[in-house]
């Protein structure tokens, strides 16, 4: 379901040197940097490098690592990202079920699962911070208070737990028959799994869901999460009362979300 497929040609090199560049010219009082691909730990040493740029160029910027994790499984690996982001850098990574060969099929890879638990485990061990992502789809959302259950217990210093709507563009169209739900099809279990974590006081968001998809109790939740460039609302959104609280829509997806009512009070 990943909305950011692998090419088939080898751009490595370009686009590290152009993302070298592009961290020598950023803004000095730049908040926040994001590192995402693909999966930029398949960078090795290159991702190292970039780190170590950022840090020299923007001492003051924070820096999101999207990862799978699964490389932190390497913890000499995971020792050196760390050293490298010096304190300034926290990671988001997926967990895509509490049952291993459920995250294996939806990750598409043998041992994901076992490499990923290893990999959260090593990088909280060197200090770094982690945002727990769950997308949902078809093969996970009967399972949600479950993996919240499975995150208190064996995940508890995870820093944020994300849930996250999906965008239906890459690999998620190629395969929307089999991972593609509507947030109407799993309304309660996202209720439940967020009152569970919210009672044990974990740092609970929903992002990339309308408001108007989700029960009122946790609408509180609700981040506006999608970027600037790719966010866009339906025309029936201009009559909402909550247009400016909502994340909208992601313009890049092909399958949206069925919106019926908006909110008027």
């Amino acid at each position: 379901m990943c909305c950011q497929p692998p090419q088939t040609h080898n751009d490595i090199d370009e686009l590290y040197r152009e993302n070298v560049e592009r961290i020598k010219n950023a803004p000095k009082d730049l908040p926040l940097l994001c590192l995402t691909g693909g999966e930029p730990t398949l960078l090795g040493e290159k991702l190292i490098s970039l780190i170590k740029s950022i840090r020299e160029n923007l001492p003051q910027t924070e820096i999101l690592l999207l990862t799978n994790a699964r490389l932190f499984s390497n913890d000499e690996y995971a020792a050196q990202v760390a050293l490298a982001g010096e304190s300034h850098l926290f990671v988001g990574t997926e967990l895509h079920s509490d049952y291993a060969n459920d995250h294996d099929y939806i990750a598409g890879s043998k041992n994901a699962y076992k490499e990923a638990i290893i990999g959260m485990y090593n990088l909280a061990s060197h200090d770094i911070e982690i945002e727990l992502r769950v997308i949902i789809c078809k093969e996970n959302y009967k399972r949600l208070s479950q993996m919240a259950l499975f995150i208190h217990k064996n995940l508890p210093f995870v820093s944020k737990i994300v849930f996250m709507g999906m965008e239906c563009i890459g690999y998620a169209y190629d395969n929307y028959e089999s991972v593609w739900i509507d947030p109407k099809d799993y309304s309660h279990s996202l209720e439940d799994a967020v009152r569970l974590l919210s009672e044990w006081k974990y740092d609970v968001n929903i992002y990339n869901i309308p408001l108007c998809l989700l029960p009122e109790g946790i609408r509180q939740f609700s981040r506006r999460s999608i970027s600037d460039w790719k966010n866009e609302f339906s025309a029936i959104c201009n009559k909402c009362l909550k247009k400016n609280e909502c994340c909208g829509f992601f313009s890049t997806s092909i399958i949206q979300y069925k919106i019926v009512n908006c909110i008027m009070e």
